[in-house]
């Protein structure tokens, strides 16, 4: 019995000696590791209690170590006294662990990440700070999703709500710190950006706290992000909710803190639970599995037996689980892989001064490089879901749940996972399996009750009741005084602009105290490009009028949506066109009246060709075939030609060109109609290109942007270009002319033109608009009053009220009425008329070629001698009578006989020489 029991054993001894021998020589009966929490923390104790569950379930199978067990010394660390935490944590770096589960604090972190490189000790911690990276701190391996996450979340939240502008409050040590600058960064990408930040020590009193809340309630943004610890987190709810700050208008976005306390808390006070209604806050995602159930059904007993019966299961209890179960599978790859536990004494730790940390008890972990690299190459399904590591020390696939704070617990309105880096209704175990979609499309969040017990979105901030009064830069103007200018006797701004700024603001939900300040002397147009630069200088607040949203403009300033449309016309004088004696030669240009009868030719002749040799109206002698030609061709004009065609060639041609022959034929006659029947303006200017074409002067007006426009799009030199300050200068320029010291034309805005010529009448625009622009207010980047304007102006334009102002300072006289309008030359243009004759034209080349084509067949088959001469005398002689015949009897019967009675009629053409076919008589 013995015997057979040894034999197994001998056998293996023989067969595999060495892995045997480093098996039973590498695998110690206990291994130690440590554990550095801060245990009367709620994340503490639910810590504690996790680590123990899951050295059980790994101690009570001996499959996982292989009859190794594992053995956790806890040390309490405070988190709260950062110097002293730190002492007792590097005490417990005394014993000889060879790794250590936490902690779970940042700045305790920070300083033993240091220790742990040094002893060659992984650290695997939960802290959650971004700046604890694997790079500086090799040892550290981080098993919980790290802040930059969390932090792309909150701002993928703040994006999707469209709110530009944040409140940060944060506690001010290393997680509070650099938790804030993630965020920063987060928002940034979002274009968003933290408009007030304040931090607050860990031991604040609350009368400090009342105070940053108060400062916080004077900014303009009500959106604030609370990354904090849960004790002063809670402390701040139930300041700020007896502060009125829990209200309507408020947004509050706290970090995985508060989904963490009320997870792990079973009995959370009414008046906390309550007084945190429509706050949203983050947990990271655990998603539903077997594993995840079990572990739940026997928390209680775990909590009960290790004295936390409070603390229920939150997601770092599963983090904290999954850590433990990683470390023991790296500890089985270590053992397998011939991995021994030693530790060596450092010489450089000496405590000199005989102090109590014991510096020279530390020692260094002899093999802690290979067992980090096996940490780092665990995968395996925990309860918190896949556990693997990239290649930069996290977790893959980190993933949050976005929780809305509803009656007496909480409501998952959606999820975030960095795998998309979107918002999604999905669970993101669901996403892995696809492709990542990342179109901003497709994300979405259920509907959230806010603050205040609203289903309506708040606007995300309000206007600051301490606020300054703000300064809006008006243009104080010279000319075109109906849009915006200085009253004289009371000093105070009016005009179309000005009314229409301030029946916005009579929309907005909340007051807006303001002071207009004049730009410009009010003896020339001011220049606005210089009035929208010192919004960027901040020596305005806003401006105001007739501002034109131009490209240079919008990169340094916001301009709300715009209240008039705008666009670049061109001015030019104009005269009565007086009808002469030949007037019906104007209708065409003439290049399109020689084109024209070029066509009638060229259609005559082709015609010709392809008649002559089998129609006997198109044959005679050379006198009668020119005048047959000539009389065909002009008659066609008319559609009365007598000749008929007989060739399915020339009736093609023939078909075509009567229908390029009606398209003309009606132009003309209604252009005509127009020039003898309507009064008629004519100009010299067609358009922007016959400006570009010309060296004579062009006017703009004085401030405007039309003349960087001019020069930097359009080309033209700036030693042409003429300013002009008022609407009698634009008069007297444009009558005089360039030949005398004026201008050929202006350009200038269209509000600016319609309101001039309602006074000056033998004036108007030339061409159409060559622009597409529109004035509006503007204000500095990302100014949320940039906003709500634009939206009080859309309410202006629907509701008529800007029609209203329109008409009141901008109705024009009816000598607008007789020469606003657009002149262009009446004269029918050969571009018209260009694709008619183009197919013409093919046609007819087409026609010939084929025509040809059959001849030389013909020619080739009965001619037996081949010379250019008798090819042209056989195309030009008539077709044999054996054709004809059969061409005739496909013909009707009306036009056979029209052909008999012109044979009968017409001469026999006599024999040329050589002729190789008789002519019929």
């Amino acid at each position: 019995m013995e015997i057979a029991f040894l034999m197994p054993l001998v056998l293996s001894l023989l067969l595999f000696p060495n892995s045997i021998c480093r098996s039973l020589a590498a695998r110690p009966p206990v291994v130690n590791i440590g554990s550095i929490l801060q245990l009367n923390s709620t994340t503490g104790g639910v810590s504690e209690v996790a680590i123990h569950a899951a050295l059980e379930d790994i101690n009570s199978d001996p499959t996982v170590l292989n009859g190794t067990t594992l053995n956790v010394l806890m040390k309490d660390a405070s988190c709260l006294d950062g110097f002293l935490g730190m002492v007792q944590a590097l005490q417990f770096m005394e014993t000889d662990a060879i790794a250590i589960i936490g902690p779970q604090c940042s700045t305790i972190a920070h300083i033993i990440s240091y220790v742990a490189n040094e002893l060659r000790v992984p650290l695997m911690s939960f802290a959650s700070d971004a700046t604890l990276s694997s790079i500086q701190f090799p040892f550290f391996v981080r098993t919980a999703p790290s802040d930059l996450y969390q932090m792309a979340a909150v701002a993928a939240v703040v994006d999707y709500n469209r709110w530009k502008i944040v409140t940060a409050v944060y506690i001010d040590d290393d997680y509070g710190r650099n938790g804030i600058a993630a965020l920063d960064d987060a928002l940034t990408a979002k274009r968003c950006k933290i408009s007030y930040k304040v931090g607050f020590p860990a031991n604040a009193k609350n009368s400090d706290l009342i105070n940053l809340l108060v400062s916080v309630s004077y900014v303009e943004s009500r959106v604030i992000i609370l990354h904090t610890g849960a004790a002063p987190g809670l402390r701040l709810f139930s300041m700020a909710n007896r502060l009125n700050m829990m209200g309507n208008g408020y947004v509050w976005i706290a970090t995985d803190w508060l989904s963490s306390y009320l997870d792990s808390n079973s009995s959370v006070p009414a008046d906390i639970i309550y007084g945190m209604q429509g706050v949203l806050t983050l947990r990271p995602h655990i998603p539903n599995s077997k594993m995840k159930s079990s572990l739940v059904s026997k928390w209680s007993r775990q909590s009960k037996k290790y004295n936390h019966s409070d603390l229920r299961l939150s997601s770092y209890g599963f983090q904290v689980y999954d850590s433990v179960w990683a470390l023991a599978h790296a500890l089985d790859a270590f053992f397998d892989d011939g991995g021994r536990i030693s530790f060596s004494n450092d010489s450089r730790l000496r405590d000199a001064t005989g102090g109590t940390l014991h510096l020279e008890a530390m020692s260094i972990f002899d093999m802690g490089n290979k067992l980090r690299e096996k940490i780092r190459k665990v995968n395996f399904t925990g309860v918190s879901g896949k556990v693997q590591f990239d290649a930069s020390g996290d977790l893959i696939h980190p993933a949050y749940d976005i929780i809305n704070i509803l009656g007496n617990g909480m409501r998952t309105i959606g999820f975030w996972s960095n795998y998309s880096g979107l918002l999604s209704t999905i669970p993101p175990e669901d996403l892995y399996s696809k492709p990542p979609n990342v179109s901003l499309a497709n994300e979405r969040l259920y509907d959230v009750i806010w603050p205040g017990e609203t289903a309506q979105r708040p606007r995300g901030w309000v206007f600051p009741s301490n606020a300054k009064e703000l300064r809006i830069g008006v243009p104080n103007r010279f000319s075109f005084r109906e849009f915006v200018t200085k009253d004289n006797v009371t000093g105070s701004m009016k005009g179309y602009c000005i009314d229409v700024f301030t029946q916005a603001l009579a929309l907005l939900p909340y007051p807006v105290t303001y002071k207009f300040v004049p730009f410009g002397s009010g003896t020339e147009n001011p220049h606005y490009d210089k009035l929208v630069q010192m919004i960027e200088s901040n020596e305005f607040d806003g401006a105001i009028g007739d501002v034109a949203i131009t490209m240079n403009r919008t990169v340094i300033a916001d301009f709300t949506q715009p209240f008039i449309e705008t666009g670049l016309v061109i001015l030019s004088p104009v005269k009565k066109h007086i009808t002469t004696s030949w007037a019906f030669l104007q209708p065409f240009t003439l290049e399109m009246w020689c084109i024209t009868g070029v066509f009638f030719l060229v259609v005559g002749v082709v015609v010709w060709v392809l008649e002559h040799r089998i129609n006997d109206e198109f044959r005679g002698s050379p006198r009668q075939q020119m005048i047959t030609i000539f009389w065909f061709s002009f008659s066609t004009l008319f559609f009365a030609h007598r000749e008929n065609t007989m060739s399915t060639l020339g009736r093609g041609v023939l078909l075509i060109w009567l229908f390029v022959v009606l398209i003309i034929q009606s132009s003309y006659t209604a252009s005509l109609t127009s020039i003898l029947t309507v009064q008629q303006l004519d100009t010299s200017i067609r358009g922007i290109d016959d400006l570009k074409n010309s060296d004579d002067p062009v006017g703009f007006q004085v401030g405007s942007f039309a003349q960087e426009y001019m020069v930097k799009e359009l080309n033209i030199s700036r030693s042409r270009l003429r300013p002009l300050g008022s609407p009698q200068q634009y008069a007297e320029a444009l009558k005089l002319g360039p030949k005398k010291g004026g201008v050929m034309a202006i350009i200038d805005e269209r509000p600016y033109v319609e309101l001039f010529l309602s006074s000056y009448c033998k004036i108007a625009v030339a061409g159409s608009d060559f622009t597409s622009r529109g004035w509006g207010f503007a204000f500095p980047r990302d100014s949320p009053l940039q906003v709500d304007l634009s939206t009080a102006i859309l309410s202006l334009s629907e509701n008529g009220e800007l029609q209203r102002i329109h008409d009141k300072w901008l109705k024009t006289g009816e000598c607008a009425t007789d020469t606003n309008e657009f002149i262009d030359s009446n004269q029918l243009r050969l571009e018209s008329f260009w694709g008619l004759f183009l197919i013409c034209g093919v046609a007819c080349i087409l026609a010939l070629l084929i025509y040809f084509g059959i001849m030389l067949r013909k020619y080739l088959r009965h001619e037996p001698k081949k010379s250019l001469r008798r090819f042209i005398s056989f195309v030009d002689d008539k077709e044999p009578p054996k054709n004809r015949k059969k061409r005739s009897q496909s013909l009707p019967a009306s036009s056979t006989g029209s052909l008999s009675a012109l044979d009968i009629e017409r001469p026999a053409r006599p024999v040329r020489s050589g002729s190789v076919v008789d002519i019929e008589s």
